[in-house]
């Protein structure tokens, strides 16, 4: 599967079927602080990825008001 990084923008490539955690396990990410896209669309941390995929992580950005 394609895999686009941001933040530091960067693409990797991975093989096999995985879930969107153990993705983001063998990534060294943290669940909590990243959304993962695939297809276009939010996955949740149980949905399994295929090689056929593109996948987006991106980091959980969060703001407030003043």
């Amino acid at each position: 599967m394609k895999i686009l990084l941001r933040n530091p923008r960067r693409e990797i490539e991975m093989q096999g079927t995985r879930s969107v955690n153990r993705l983001l396990d063998d990534l060294d990410l943290n669940r909590e602080s990243h959304l993962v896209i695939r297809n276009g669309t939010l996955v949740p941390g149980d949905a399994l990825l295929a090689d056929a995929d593109e996948i987006e992580v991106r980091p959980v950005i969060s703001g407030g008001s003043h």
